[in-house]
């Protein structure tokens, strides 16, 4: 429940579309979220930052269509906020720029419910910025102009002064106008605007998916219609969009445009999607196993109570330090009973995990895999008891080579299931082959992944029509065996490792 001494509802801008571009305070404020009213292009992940427990609600599942929702929007708001609970209402863009913003803070406060206003990257800047189209320039621009191309500018009463705006010294960026360039234009060019002043339509602004079209005002309807943009968008005209020529950076990305399937657990998949964000790609998430705590505790809470009988422990995974300690944790005890213990971690991404808890790896093999950690750990644990901590399934291949010289005890501190119901749109995707690059980071999602695919699907990764990405050969060799090619594998078997992976085979030509 809310504080009483703090604003009910905040109105968040969500940004333009890129995810990273959610501000501090954004987060902040859905991190204490009872409730989140969200609009229908904010960016699903973003609901991430909201506690599991928050109710989610999308405006489109409200009553009414676009136009006649409003209402029901700050009725909502106002009803959960006079129960107490923390309401973030989460808009595209900024809130006080073309999203009713100004309209749903007048209905808070007549009915007396505090609010606070949190600024968000509004669509002009981010498009602007990612096509490469500076709004402002000494030598071009010294003023921009925000309209909304949603009115019919031939209606009378209009607010917006058309005259006016062919004639204004700067930038001119027109939102919500994609559809009605048809109109727009001709009425700029008939009140003065030159045929030939530079413009462009930028459309899904900031994400992997954005496409941009320039020409001159005169010509730019016909080469929208032509490319086949259509809403969400946003049209720049002024000399500034000259400049695309010079500046563009954004669709130079190595991986841009690219749809790539992230399969990994859904808890664990946001470096990768983050990653491969930020290289242009398009991520499309599809769990194909969940990691769940054990079904039995029981051989866990033994192995706790007598950690001070073992030399070594030892991590295969990130997940197996986070569950294994958390259940330390709750037994009530703390890291000192682990003074006595020394450390080892499969790989940098579990060693990294142990130092979330101060905690430092004692010893991490050059490769990360079983076999070179096995053999790492043998001139240390010979005659010693070692207590391996892993999932409930997986590889035998370290247990049973340590097993030769020391006296290993093995538990598992976590489980893996495999996911029962798919995405049927991004499975479809990948029986379409609208899918480029499949990433596959353990065996077990692999197998997991080929037991919800569908014959096409299966048919696009054995003929390489659909390019896999392996994180290590360990992982190759289960893909193999499924019958799927493996068009590049990782040198480093990381996270990272899998993003270069990618670059390197994204760079290879057809």
């Amino acid at each position: 429940m809310a504080d009483s001494s703090q604003p009910l509802v905040y109105l968040v801008g969500a940004g333009p579309g890129d995810p990273g571009l959610l501000t501090l305070r954004a987060v902040e404020c859905l991190a204490q979220a009872d409730v989140v009213v969200y609009d229908k292009l904010v960016p699903s992940r973003l609901l991430q930052h909201a506690p599991p427990t928050a109710r989610r609600v999308c405006v489109t599942d409200l009553p009414g269509h676009h136009p006649h929702q409003w209402p029901h929007i700050q009725r909502l708001l106002i009803d959960e906020a006079r129960q107490g609970k923390c309401v973030v209402r989460l808009k595209g863009g900024d809130p006080f720029l073309f999203g009713r913003g100004g309209e749903e803070a007048e209905a808070l406060r007549q009915a007396g419910i505090p609010y606070e206003v949190v600024p968000g990257v509004t669509a002009a800047l981010g498009a602007a910025a990612c096509a490469g189209i500076p709004l402002t320039h000494r030598d071009r621009a010294s003023a921009v102009a925000l309209v909304t191309g949603h009115e019919d500018p031939s209606k009378p009463g209009s607010l917006l002064d058309w005259s006016l705006l062919a004639r204004f010294p700067g930038t001119l960026v027109i939102y919500m106008g994609i559809g009605r360039l048809g109109v727009i234009v001709p009425e700029l060019l008939r009140h003065g605007c030159a045929a030939e002043t530079p413009a462009a339509a930028i459309q899904w602004a900031t994400t992997g998916e954005q496409r941009t079209v320039t020409a001159p005002l005169a010509e730019l309807p016909g080469a929208v219609q032509a490319a086949g943009l259509g809403p969400p968008a946003i049209v720049i005209i002024g000399p500034v969009a000259q400049l695309r020529e010079q500046l563009g950076w954004f669709e130079q990305r190595p991986l841009w445009g690219k749809r790539i399937l992230v399969t990994r657990p859904r808890a664990q998949a946001h470096e990768l999607i983050r990653r491969l964000e930020i290289l242009g790609a398009i991520p499309v998430l599809l769990p194909t196993v969940e990691v769940r705590e054990p079904a039995d505790w029981a051989p866990v809470d033994r192995a706790l109570t007598a950690l001070s009988s073992y030399q070594w422990l030892v991590f295969t995974s990130a997940n197996g330090v986070h569950f294994f300690l958390r259940r330390l944790r709750q037994r009530g005890a703390d890291l000192r009973v682990l003074g006595g213990v020394r450390l080892a971690a499969i790989g940098p991404a579990t060693a990294d995990a142990l130092r979330q808890y101060h905690l430092e790896p004692d010893l991490v093999p050059s490769e990360y895999r079983s076999e070179r950690l096995a053999e790492a750990l043998a001139p240390h644990v010979a005659g010693r008891r070692v207590l391996l901590a892993r999932a409930d399934r997986g590889r035998e291949v370290l247990r049973q080579e340590l097993s030769a010289i020391a006296e290993v005890e093995q538990v598992a501190v976590y489980s893996q299931v495999d996911v029962v119901a798919a995405e049927p749109q991004v499975l479809d995707a990948l029986s379409r082959g609208a899918i480029d690059y499949v990433t596959v980071t353990s065996s077990n999602i692999a197998r997991a992944l080929d037991r919800v695919l569908d014959e096409p699907s299966r048919e696009r990764l054995r003929s390489g029509q659909v390019a896999v990405v392996s994180i290590s050969p360990v992982t190759s060799a289960a893909v193999r065996e499924l019958g799927w090619r493996v068009a590049a594998e990782a040198s480093e078997y990381t996270t990272a490792g899998v993003v270069a992976a990618l670059v390197r085979l994204a760079k290879t030509p057809d």
